[in-house]
């Protein structure tokens, strides 16, 4: 049985991703309202019924937007740390918030969640693998370098939603202030194009076949950019621009063995990179 994952939103406007197997599924962050998840589950034939819980990488609010209505409307249980839950102004039932610790293995089913920390600027930032039969996909986005921990888990993903936010140059010669440029590149925001490349060619895995490029920035970015970066490796995996306005197709993450994989909603398609985003 194989692992699914689709984005169905990713920017500083909201992140939201949808990770499961056949049988059960779990949403990480729900930065867009209750919904626009319901709908853009909908498109892509998803039910929520299958969805046991909602998990909180950190508490900006374009990661936790639509955490209230959601989980009130779904009775959905939220996993989240006690630092995060604690400056997220999250308002729902204490019986249905559940903490974690990083490193710990959190299973609903067939699947299996594990937290790990990483560098941003929130009060307990964490990001997240998810396995189920061997297979595991990360969701690894506002990392604000690509630290040691970072690496260990991206080495292990057979599928990754990786954050690509923003150009050097565009950043460094754009209009934002200087403070919030030091923000974004100083260690503690995002990480780049480059970074990200630079991550993904030294240490992926050789059974890795999907990659989900994401959190683009609007301003400092351009899918294009990202796109050229990513070319000569079309051919190996299946790569994917994440939307900042709206869901990516649903991907069947299996094992390499079985052979080359071929998105759900793609099946009479043979190119291999897909830009899904747009301004």
């Amino acid at each position: 049985m194989s692992l699914q994952i689709a984005s169905l939103n990713s920017g500083s406007n909201g992140n939201c991703y949808y990770v499961g197997n056949h049988n059960e599924a779990i949403l990480i962050d729900a930065g867009v309202s209750c919904k626009e998840t319901e709908q853009r589950m909908e498109r892509l034939n998803l039910s929520l019924d299958k969805v046991k819980a909602v998990f909180i990488s950190h508490e900006h609010i374009d990661h936790i937007r639509g955490v209230n209505q959601l989980c009130k409307k779904y009775s959905l249980p939220v996993y989240i740390n006690p630092g995060t839950f604690k400056h997220s102004g999250i308002r729902i039932g204490k019986e249905n918030v559940y903490h974690f610790n990083h490193h710990e293995k959190i299973s609903f089913g067939g699947l299996t969640v594990v937290p790990f920390n990483k560098h941003h600027d929130a009060q307990d930032p964490v990001s997240f693998i998810i396995e189920h039969e061997g297979i595991k996909a990360g969701v690894i986005t506002d990392i604000g370098q690509v630290c040691k921990t970072v690496i260990h888990y991206f080495r292990q993903c057979h599928a990754c939603i990786l954050e690509s936010n923003y150009d050097e140059q565009l950043l460094q010669e754009g209009g934002y202030p200087m403070r919030l440029k030091k923000r974004i590149s100083g260690g503690r925001g995002h990480i780049s194009n480059i970074q990200a490349l630079e991550l993904f060619k030294k240490h992926k895995a050789g059974y890795m076949n999907h990659l989900l490029l994401g959190h683009l920035s609007k301003i400092n970015n351009r899918p294009e950019l990202v796109e050229q970066l990513y070319q000569s490796f079309q051919d190996d995996l299946t790569i994917v621009i994440a939307s900042r306005d709206r869901e990516s197709n649903l991907f069947e993450i299996d094992h390499p063995v079985r052979g080359k994989i071929i998105p759900l909603s793609l099946k009479k398609e043979s190119k291999q990179l897909d830009l899904f985003y747009q301004d």
